[in-house]
């Protein structure tokens, strides 16, 4: 199957990365992103309401605008880490986690991005649904939870011989 080539300005580390790497490579920034958007949703009910007052007491109203600022946050900083991931903003320490993992894992003798039980039917298709899903956050939230060897980087450059 043939990947997609986009030409970043920085290094492609993974163009389809599992959900954990994602959220295990986010930065305090992006934790930042996720605390402020999630006070930020209630925080705005509320100035709104000293604004125009309603007759309903803002407790329920508070609660599911703090949920949902909870998820519009974790959604935007997982954004924010996969763009890293595909090279589209700065991402040194990224690329530096990632080779000393996977240079690891190959040193181990395991497969770089895991092994998965599923057929490879699957692994193709779960790549195809999941690659770039990251865009399409507003309309359908999509994340890539099944392993599978389509990244669109080579695989030798995290053998040990490489290093």
């Amino acid at each position: 199957m043939p990947q997609k080539v986009v030409d970043t300005p920085y290094p492609l580390i993974d163009a389809d990365p599992h959900a954990s790497r994602v959220i295990r490579y986010m930065r305090p920034s992006d934790l930042g992103v996720w605390a402020a958007a999630t006070g930020a949703f209630p925080a705005a009910l509320y100035f709104w309401d000293m604004a125009d007052p309603t007759k309903f007491k803002l407790r329920t109203h508070l609660r599911l605008g703090g949920l949902l600022g909870f998820v519009g946050g974790f959604l935007m900083a997982y954004q924010r880490s996969s763009l890293r991931f595909w090279g589209w903003t700065e991402n040194k320490r990224e690329e530096a986690l990632d080779h000393e993992e996977l240079t690891a894992r190959a040193q181990q003798g395991l497969p770089l991005y895991g092994e998965s039980s599923q057929p490879g039917w699957v692994q193709t298709a779960a790549y195809r649904n999941s690659v770039f899903s990251q865009l399409k956050f507003g309309t359908f939230p999509m994340f890539n939870l099944v392993d599978h060897p389509h990244h669109g980087t080579d695989p030798e450059k995290y053998k040990p011989d490489s290093s």
